[in-house]
C-alpha cells in the first residue's frame, strides 16, 4: 500500500465505519478525531514524522506506548483520560483488523496493550441543603432567572447528562400526569424519566413564557441563548457555575447534579436497579458506587447494628496501666545494659 494508507483508512474509520455503520453520536466521533489529532502531533514533535508521510506501519506496538506516556507526562492527561484515548486506538485497530488482514498481527499486539489501572475517584455530589440553596439562588422575578431556576432544577431532578441537557428539544418534555423527560444518552439510547411535581411545574411556566407549546415550536432547544441557538454544555457549566460561586461551591459540574441526584436516591433506599434506569448505566456496578461512597448509608448501617447485642464484652474494671507492671519495667531497664 502507498504511505497514506493512515490517512485514507482514518477518513474511513471516522466517516464511514463510526459514522454509517456504527452510527455513533457525533460527540464520540469527535473524541477520536481528537485521539487521531494527538497521535499525530505527537509523531510529528517527538519523531518528525509529518503527517502527510505518516503510514500505518509506523504505528509499532512499542509507539503507542510511548504516545500513552507521553499523554501523561508531558500533556498532564489524567490515567482516565490515557485510558480514553487507548480504548479509541484499539477501535481503529479492530476496524483495520477487519479490513485489512496484512496488518492483522500488528493489530493484535496493539489491541494486547492493557487498559491502566487507576484508583478510584472520589464521587463528588451536593447534600440536600445545598442542592436546596443552588436551585433558590436564581432570580425568579426576571425571565432570565426564570429559564435559569429550570435549567438548574431540571438538571438535578432528572439527573440528566449535560449533553444531554443541551440537546433536548420541547417536544422531550411531557407535562400531562405523569409529567417526565424523554433523554437521549450515549450510542443513542433513548430514556424516559419521570419529574417532580414541582420540577414539572416549573418547566411548565417556562415552556409557556417561552412560547415552546405550540406544534411548529416542539423542535426548538428547551434551552437557548438570547440569540436564539441552543445552549451548549459549555453555555450550561457557565449558568451553574455563576449560581454555585456566590454560595461557595465553585468546583461544581453539571455532573456533581447528577451524582448528587444519584446520591440521594440511593440514600433514600431505592432499588439500584431503578437508579440505574433512571441514570442510563449500562451496568449496575456503574451504580453501586453510590452506595459505596455514601457516607449516610453506612451511618444507618452501623445504627442498624448498634441496636443488635454487642459481641465485644464490657470490662467492669478500670484498665491497668503498663507501667504498673514492674516486672516488664525491670526488662525494658535491662535493654540498655
Amino acid at each position: 500500500m502507498k504511505t497514506t494508507d493512515f490517512a485514507l483508512l482514518v477518513n474511513k474509520f471516522l466517516t464511514e465505519y463510526l459514522g454509517s455503520i456504527r452510527n455513533v453520536s457525533f460527540n464520540t466521533i469527535l473524541s477520536y478525531r481528537d485521539t487521531v489529532v494527538l497521535l499525530i502531533a505527537f509523531l510529528s514533535e517527538k519523531h518528525s514524522i509529518r503527517p502527510e508521510r505518516l503510514s500505518l506501519a509506523t504505528l509499532s506496538p512499542e509507539i503507542i506506548c510511548e504516545f500513552l506516556e507521553w499523554l501523561e507526562r508531558e500533556r498532564k492527561c489524567s490515567i482516565s483520560t490515557r485510558n480514553q484515548r487507548l480504548a479509541a486506538i484499539h477501535s481503529f485497530f479492530r476496524y483495520v483488523g477487519s479490513t485489512q488482514p496484512e496488518y492483522l498481527f500488528q493489530t493484535q499486539q496493539i489491541l494486547a496493550i492493557p487498559i491502566k489501572k487507576t484508583s478510584q475517584t472520589v464521587v463528588k455530589y451536593l447534600d440536600t441543603p445545598q442542592v436546596k440553596e443552588l436551585l433558590a439562588e436564581p432570580d425568579d422575578t426576571t425571565k432570565k432567572g426564570r429559564r435559569d431556576q429550570a435549567l438548574l432544577c431540571l438538571l438535578y431532578d432528572s439527573g440528566c447528562r449535560v449533553q444531554e441537557l443541551a440537546d433536548a428539544k420541547a417536544r422531550d418534555v411531557r407535562m400531562t400526569t405523569p409529567p417526565q423527560i424523554t433523554l437521549t444518552g450515549k450510542g443513542r439510547k433513548i430514556r424516559t424519566v419521570p419529574l417532580m411535581t414541582e420540577t414539572a411545574d416549573i418547566i411548565k411556566n417556562y415552556i409557556n413564557e417561552n412560547g415552546l407549546g405550540p406544534p411548529e415550536k416542539q423542535d426548538t432547544a428547551l434551552f437557548f441563548n438570547c440569540k436564539g441557538d441552543k445552549l451548549s454544555r459549555q453555555g450550561i457549566t457557565y449558568i451553574l457555575q455563576k449560581y454555585t460561586k456566590g454560595i461557595g461551591l465553585e468546583d461544581t459540574t453539571p455532573h456533581s447534579l447528577r451524582h448528587s441526584k444519584a446520591m440521594h436516591l440511593t440514600e433514600a433506599d431505592i432499588n439500584p436497579v431503578f437508579i440505574r434506569d433512571f441514570l442510563g448505566h449500562t451496568d449496575l456496578k456503574v451504580t453501586q458506587i453510590y452506595s459505596k461512597t455514601s457516607v449516610e448509608m453506612k451511618r444507618k448501617a452501623l445504627a442498624k447494628l448498634n441496636g443488635n447485642p454487642s459481641l465485644i464484652p464490657k470490662s467492669d474494671t478500670k484498665s491497668k496501666d503498663w507501667t504498673d507492671d514492674k516486672d516488664l519495667i525491670s526488662w525494658l531497664n535491662s535493654l540498655g545494659h
